[in-house]
């Protein structure tokens, strides 16, 4: 466990803050009295979001920038500086998608979803860390997801970047315990958001039912309740929760179900394959 704190006043920078998570995630980390930073690649999205929070009487700036461009990133640590003197609160929020079996997509999809997912998230942190060292109870926030503490079949490469970030995110924490900086890593479950329409591409034979997941206003109460807290880490929805604990105690079961379900899934093709293998067999 990390240090319990107090938001108000302190100041947060959120990356992908103009959508999803981000968003939400900004609008109440204001409405709590944090200065709030919101960075992301969209103009528009961002100042329609700061003149939503402004009217309100609220703290929110913006800032334009790629998670994945060093000049970017740069442009982020600077901004922190002339608009709020430093921070406090790191969220790397940013994260791309794609769905489509490993064997069916180019390597290319896999290092765009790295760049932004994993390294989007360690270079920004990096970057910050001489600020957060000066900063007031400091703490990184790191977004995964419950991919990242299971392999999600057709998810392949998104849930490599975020079993990456969860891999970092523990080493990271013991490394900054002796500088007074907590990392908390969120994982979310399915999400009401626009995610799955921003994928680099869907290929996946079933889609998953995003209505049927938290609201990003829940996930972003969590968090900041999770931050306030001095928590290490936190997975949402029951669905989450259970398919973390069946993977941890019960790795052979949750083998078995997902080779089940993709098998499943492709009867046709695997019959085809066998009467190939042996002609003679009956068709099914």
């Amino acid at each position: 466990m990390g240090r319990r704190r107090r938001l108000i006043g302190l100041r947060m920078l959120i990356t992908g803050a103009s959508q999803g998570i981000g968003k939400a995630l900004a609008e109440e980390a204001a409405a709590r009295g944090v200065q709030v930073l919101a960075a992301a690649r969209s103009v528009d999205l961002l100042e329609e979001l700061a003149d939503q929070v402004q009217a309100k009487g609220w703290i929110l700036k913006t800032v334009q920038a790629d998670v994945t461009s060093p000049q970017d990133r740069q442009k982020m640590v600077d901004a922190a500086m002339s608009r709020f003197g430093g921070l406090d609160i790191l969220v790397n929020n940013a994260g791309i998608g794609a769905t489509g079996h490993f064997a069916d997509v180019g390597g290319e999809r896999m290092r765009k979803i790295m760049e932004v997912n994993f390294f989007g998230t360690t270079e920004t942190t990096r970057v910050f860390l001489p600020l957060l060292l000066k900063g007031t109870t400091p703490a990184i926030v790191n977004i995964s997801s419950i991919a990242g503490k299971r392999g999600i079949p057709a998810r392949s490469d998104y849930s490599a970047s975020k079993f990456a970030v969860q891999g970092f995110s523990e080493a990271l924490r013991a490394e900054v315990a002796k500088d007074g900086i907590d990392v908390l890593v969120v994982c979310p479950g399915l999400t009401q958001t626009n995610f799955s329409k921003n994928m680099l591409e869907q290929k996946a034979l079933v889609q998953l039912d995003h209505l049927r997941g938290m609201t990003p206003q829940q996930v972003a109460w969590a968090t900041l309740r999770s931050i306030e807290k001095g928590r290490n880490e936190i997975c949402l929805t029951f669905q989450g929760k259970l398919i973390t604990l069946v993977s941890r105690f019960f790795p052979r079961l949750a083998d078995r179900i997902a080779r089940r379900k993709i098998r499943s899934l492709f009867q046709e093709e695997i019959a085809a394959r066998e009467r190939e293998r042996n002609p003679l067999s009956p068709k099914r």
